[in-house]
């Protein structure tokens, strides 16, 4: 199947062609530093066969690892905070999506930039001075001031100068495509499947909401069954359990911004997100992936996009 990349750059400018940023290695991709030049902010890749394309998006908004020079002074968060809070290599377990018709959209950035999962007015006074929501609320808002581990993300309170900006060239783009992209596909097929795409740690964190506990292997988040038709869901949930992997919904993660504001099946989009336990895959302590893990867990999620471009609604 053919494919069309292109990406767009912290101006929102669009460059083409794309030159993939992962190489042989198994870690090959996850190097942090600090860019000086145009930052990609996001990465979308469609298929340029019209008779192969189907009604299903794959977005990955936190698998990004890439800082900006222009905000280096703003952050304070060390290089393996930055690593453990991102989702890393959903973005290289979806790769083939465009292979199965699919649409897909991956955030370059880390979400220690923006959070793109989150609301843009999700965040408080000791995030952004003189924010009007109460202080102390919202550690990790669509801008976060501290890790999954309570370390700090930044030097300091932003300026509002500072979130606009961060908004304005990081948030706003992504959720512009991403808006078009939806509206694109549901004009064509009448229906649009978003799927967000995402991984979680084995283990809940001190600050997470199950600290220290045990999680499912697949966790479908759909905000109670009401971000999607149930023929979707119960698709999703099928096709893990006859792998033989645990799967609970909704439980820690309801969905999170992308779920609730772009899932309403009455208008013809249904969203779900998808976290993955990082353990299937990966090393959680070195960030090594693990084969042949990987590769049996990337074929499910092959035919997991099959199935769902292909499921009619």
């Amino acid at each position: 199947m053919s494919e069309r990349r292109q990406r767009a750059d912290d101006a929102g400018r669009m460059r083409v062609p794309l030159r993939r940023r992962f190489g042989k290695g198994a870690t090959a991709g996850l190097a942090f530093s600090w860019y000086t030049g145009p930052v990609d902010v996001y990465e979308l890749t469609t298929c340029d066969q019209p008779a192969l394309a189907r009604p299903l998006l794959v977005e990955v908004p936190h698998a990004g690892l890439l800082v900006p020079e222009a905000i280096r002074h703003e952050l304070l968060a060390p290089e393996d905070a930055l690593m453990r809070d991102a989702d890393i290599y959903v973005d290289r377990l979806y790769q083939h999506a465009p292979r199965a018709g699919a649409t897909s959209l991956v955030a370059k950035l880390s979400r220690y930039v923006v959070d793109l999962n989150r609301a843009r007015d999700d965040l408080d006074a000791a995030t952004v001075s003189g924010h009007p929501a109460s202080a102390g609320s919202q550690p990790r808002g669509v801008v976060w001031r501290a890790t999954t581990d309570g370390r700090p993300v930044l030097l300091r309170p932003l300026a509002h100068q500072e979130l606009t900006a961060r908004l304005e060239h990081y948030y706003a783009p992504y959720h512009g495509v991403l808006q078009q992209q939806i509206d694109r596909l549901r004009e064509r097929f009448g229906y649009v499947i978003l799927l967000a795409a995402h991984s979680m740690p084995s283990l809940g964190r001190s600050t997470h909401r199950d600290p220290g506990g045990v999680r499912a292997d697949v966790v479908p988040g759909t905000c109670g069954r009401t971000s999607a038709d149930p023929r979707v869901i119960d698709l999703v949930d099928a096709h893990f359990r006859n792998a033989g992997l645990r799967v609970r919904h909704d439980d820690p993660y309801k969905g999170g911004y992308t779920t609730s504001h772009y899932g309403r099946p009455a208008q013809r989009c249904h969203a779900i997100q998808i976290e993955l336990n990082r353990a299937l895959y990966v090393d959680e302590q070195t960030f090594r992936i693990k084969e042949p893990e990987f590769a049996a867990l990337q074929r499910l999620l092959d035919t997991l996009l099959v199935s769902l471009g292909s499921l009619a609604l």
